[in-house]
């Protein structure tokens, strides 16, 4: 019953995704510049090192990294830090917290339905012409599982991220720069704009211990892994599994301490 609930906030996240069709498009207009800045960037330093290849990746390698890690934040994006920021400056939030469902969970449902259509309007093409332009660079075999289940995790771990950045709207009552700032840390540290073999081993070592990595540089490592070796996949989901439950914890109790701390416009 209650995943019916569940399910009928991703199908009304499903048809509000198809009133901004416009915006899709802009999106994608985006992309497509930002891909282009990215692939003359990346041959300027492959020229420059004189070598094809650099840190165990060509450029080609490179540039498969980086357009599909593009095409995943496009899925994974929810505008959770806006959602929660909006609603704590208006008020609005009081009547999040009346409805019959914990605000975290009836947040997550009502955007999962961007997920839906984000995955069938930019992941999914992007991964097609990715492996026919670059004629089975991709492996298709059994990594697609692992980077499924990989997947599904750094969504989680990504959504309870921007939760905790949105709850400290409760404190600041303004979110703008936070929001900024946590975008620049996640996107830079969990190789999204730099593939992490390209990062200094100081760098790697730091990065190892923290949650960002699990992101988008462990799914797209499985994903383009020809042979994966089980016990580096067990070991990669099995960090992952760790921050998913240690991120969900901690934003939870982050929540229930900050919502003694809100107060509302006119009361």
């Amino acid at each position: 019953m209650k995943l019916k609930k569940y399910l009928a906030l991703t199908r009304a996240g499903i048809l509000e995704s198809f009133q901004y069709r416009m915006a899709m498009l802009v999106m994608v207009a985006g992309n497509l510049l930002y891909l282009t800045v990215v692939y003359f960037f990346w041959k300027a330093v492959y020229a420059s090192a004189g070598t094809s290849v650099v840190n165990g990746m060509t450029f080609s390698d490179t540039l498969i990294y980086l357009v599909l890690a593009t095409a995943l934040f496009n899925f994974m994006e929810m505008y959770t830090v806006w959602e929660i920021g909006r609603n704590i400056q208006s008020g609005k939030i009081v009547l999040d917290l009346l409805k019959p469902m914990r605000f975290r969970s009836f947040l997550f449902w009502s955007y999962s339905g961007s997920f839906v259509t984000q995955f069938f309007f930019t992941f999914l093409p992007t991964f097609i012409i990715v492996c026919i332009v670059t004629n089975g660079a991709v492996p298709l075999g059994i990594n697609l599982l692992y980077f499924a289940v990989s997947v599904v995790m750094a969504v989680i771990i990504n959504y309870a991220i921007d939760f905790m950045t949105g709850t400290i709207c409760l404190y600041t009552e303004s979110i703008w720069g936070i929001n900024i700032m946590k975008q620049v840390i996640v996107l830079l540290l969990s190789g999204a704009n730099i593939p992490i073999a390209f990062f200094p081993d100081t760098m790697k070592t730091i990065v190892g211990y923290l949650p960002f990595k699990s992101i988008y540089n462990t799914p797209l490592t499985i994903l383009l892994e020809k042979n994966p070796d089980i016990t580096v996949v067990a070991e990669a989901l099995g960090i992952q599994l760790f921050w998913c439950i240690a991120l969900l914890i901690l934003s939870s109790l982050f929540w229930k301490v900050s919502l003694r701390k809100i107060t509302v416009n006119g009361g």
